[in-house]
């Protein structure tokens, strides 16, 4: 039994290899991938070799093959359904931390069953919904926050949505980008443009990645506020400024990042503990609107060039993996 993989090969170059398949031990589930999906902020620095050498360690994905920067095999979100391991599992759609990779075999307890309410082609989201859990955990909202989230992402999306189910919050989301604007409200959330957007907010959290996104994300935050910073800039050097308000304002910056679990949960959550919440979250229509396209996995080599491109409206790319026969 072969399987197809997707291995990124140097700066912006990939291509799909076919490799043996070994047969699952006791332990052990075959499964078939139905989609898996593109990390553009991770993956993005992956492709463009921008990981510095420093996190190549803290950086590799659980089934990671080869290393940075490469050849390397490299991704988290894969949907699939388990064709053969133990008879529970049979036939059930799991979620995987699993590069872009047609059929594999992985331990039992590294996938997670899908609750049959959920289509497959939605749980791809699961990932990033998990880093947007794990950043409200180190944000630590109150009840009736003024909250702005900056940079109208995936990641940033799904902050604001969950955000806005805090009783009594008021939720404002920041892009560049206008067309948002109808994607916030069906969220949940209110929408600004960067120079029309509310200040004085108790709370801020950063998800634009880009060195102007953080810039107006410290002008928004109120005295002693926090501002929570998600984004990962890999190896390039960004500019903060720690000048005009951020000392008078006794401003704080906080980095989250979904490695590890957030300070506060860390004594009873565990990481399967924290994905099983992200996919029951995953439970409701409207998030299938951060699904901005798909295509198929025969041409992943070509798109996510493509995709790390731009693309203003880009959010969540999903790949199918429907045409494979192998």
């Amino acid at each position: 039994m072969n399987a197809d993989a997707f291995w990124i090969t140097g700066e912006r170059t990939g291509e799909i290899r076919s490799q043996p398949l070994p047969e699952a031990a006791s332990g052990e589930v075959t499964v078939r991938t139905l989609y898996s999906a593109i990390s553009r902020g991770t993956e993005s620095l992956v492709f463009n070799g921008a990981v510095p050498s420093s996190e190549y360690q803290r950086m590799k994905a659980p089934f990671q093959e080869g290393e940075f920067p490469w050849p390397v095999k490299y991704g988290y979100i894969n949907v699939g359904r388990v064709e053969s391991g133990p008879a529970s599992l049979i036939g059930q759609q799991v979620f995987c931390l699993y590069p872009h990779q047609s059929r594999y075999v992985v331990p039992v307890d590294a996938v997670t069953p899908i609750p049959s309410q959920i289509p497959a082609g939605r749980a791809v989201l699961c990932a990033n919904l998990e880093t947007a859990i794990n950043a409200l955990w180190d944000a630590q909202p109150a009840i009736g926050d003024r909250i702005t989230v900056v940079g109208a992402g995936v990641v940033g999306c799904l902050v604001a949505w969950l955000a806005a189910a805090i009783p009594g919050c008021e939720v404002e989301l920041v892009d560049i980008n206008a067309d948002r604007a109808t994607l916030a409200k069906e969220l949940g959330a209110g929408f600004s443009l960067p120079g029309e957007a509310q200040t004085k907010r108790d709370l801020v959290i950063h998800a634009s990645a880009s060195e102007q996104g953080l810039e107006t994300a410290l002008s928004l935050a109120g005295f002693e506020a926090t501002v929570l910073e998600l984004s990962w800039y890999g190896d390039r050097r960004i500019r903060v400024p720690l000048g005009q308000a951020f000392h008078s304002q006794r401003l704080q910056i906080r980095g989250s990042q979904v490695g590890q679990i957030a300070p506060a949960q860390r004594a009873r959550w565990d990481y399967r503990r924290r994905l099983a919440l992200a996919i029951r979250l995953l439970d409701d229509e409207v998030l299938d609107k951060l699904i901005s396209g798909e295509s198929d996995f025969t041409e992943l080599p070509d798109t996510l060039g493509t995709l790390m491109d731009g693309g203003r409206d880009v959010l969540c790319h999903r790949i199918s993996y429907h045409h494979q026969t192998t």
